[in-house]
Order: structure tokens, then C-alpha cells, then sequence
């Protein structure tokens, strides 16, 4: 089982312009690099914020929310709710099992497409931040990721942090990794309602 902390908020329509440049220009080691484009398939759940099971890559992915860890603030405009999840991940190497054509008929099943800039962050040891290329091996650290949704063609874009590593640490990764991006934040308000994993999100979605 993999642990991580994290910290979403999700917003309707497109990823406005000066967002999407701030996080190129200001969190990625490469600000001209591609967005990765792919489809995740989500099982719909009625009123079970933290159970979260979806199909991605011919993989089936199952998320269980362990604890909520309370309300982190930086600065006047960013406010959002921090959640411990586990995540338990189970491939088919006959190629079988977990593709989306297999369940799309049921509409319980929502398919999201999503274009997502990504950057991972190394958390040393004094909580300094560091970006690294997302092959490199470290223990503490935390994946920040903005992303654009469409779901039933409808748009939505979604900015998150996912901190792993140590569990006496975990959090103060994703403390530090979320202090050093929002520095130079200087948009839009990131509010506490908006501030939700994919579970809830499914639930507010025009079905």
C-alpha cells in the first residue's frame, strides 16, 4: 500500500491563462515541457468521499481515505483541507483485465480526460525544497500537478499535491512543498470549498 498526504482543489471551466503560466514559469524545471495527456475511468459512488477506484492505463487503482488532517492556510488566498490516503494498485500483465471498454456502457463509470502539468519536489532534511527530474530515487518528497479536466464534455482543471515519504514527516512535506510553490502565487483565490479529492468531485459533476 502506498501512503500520501494531499492537498486538491478543483474549479469549473478552462485553466485560466496566467495560472497555467505561473506554474510553468515557477514550478516546473522545464517550463516548455508537454503536458502528459491521458483518460482515467472512475467508478461513481454515491455520497462515499473516501473511497476512490478508477481504471488508468489498464491498471485498476483503489484509494481509501485514512484520516482528515485539518485545514492548511498560505497567505490570504490559498485555504484547503489535507487528507492521508492509501492507495493500492493492481496490474494485469496479461493485458486482460482493467480496460475502460469493458465498462463505459455502465454510467457509473466516468471517463475523465486529462492534460496535467507535473513536477516532483525533493523535501531535505532542514524542509528546504527542491525540484528534481521524476526519475530520480528520493524518500520524502511531493508530486505537485495542474491539470485540465473534461468529463462529460464539460471542462474543469484541478491543481493538487501529493507529499510521500516518512511518516513522521509526511506532512511537513506537504507543508513545505506547498510554501515554497505558493510564494510566488499571486492569482485567483483557492478557497476551502473548493477544496476536495476526486471521490466528492464525482459527486458535483453534471451527470
Amino acid at each position: 500500500m502506498l501512503i500520501g498526504n494531499e492537498l486538491r482543489w478543483f474549479f469549473p471551466g478552462k485553466l485560466p491563462d496566467n495560472i497555467q503560466v505561473w506554474f510553468q514559469q515557477n514550478c516546473l524545471i522545464d517550463p516548455l515541457k508537454s503536458p502528459e495527456e491521458r483518460e482515467d475511468v472512475y467508478l461513481y459512488s454515491p455520497e462515499c468521499d473516501y473511497l476512490g477506484i478508477k481504471l488508468r492505463q489498464a491498471r485498476l487503482e483503489v484509494k481509501w481515505r485514512q484520516a482528515e488532517l485539518g485545514v492548511m492556510h498560505f497567505g490570504e488566498l490559498i485555504t484547503g483541507k489535507a487528507e492521508k490516503w492509501g492507495k493500492w494498485l493492481c496490474e494485469d500483465s496479461q493485458g486482460e483485465s482493467f480496460q475502460p471498454a469493458m465498462v463505459l456502457d455502465n454510467p457509473l463509470w466516468v471517463s475523465v480526460q486529462k492534460v496535467r502539468y507535473s513536477q516532483l519536489f525533493h523535501v531535505l532534511a532542514d524542509f528546504s525544497v527542491q525540484a528534481v527530474t521524476t526519475n530520480e530515487q528520493i524518500d520524502n518528497g511531493c508530486s505537485v500537478e495542474i491539470t485540465n479536466l473534461t468529463v462529460h464534455e464539460n471542462a474543469w482543471w484541478s491543481l493538487a499535491f501529493e507529499a510521500f515519504g516518512e511518516d513522521s514527516r509526511r506532512l511537513e512535506n506537504l507543508q513545505a512543498t506547498a510554501s515554497w510553490v505558493f510564494h510566488t502565487y499571486q492569482n485567483s483565490q483557492l478557497a476551502i470549498a473548493d477544496s476536495y479529492a476526486y471521490p466528492h468531485w464525482l459527486g458535483l459533476i453534471d451527470r
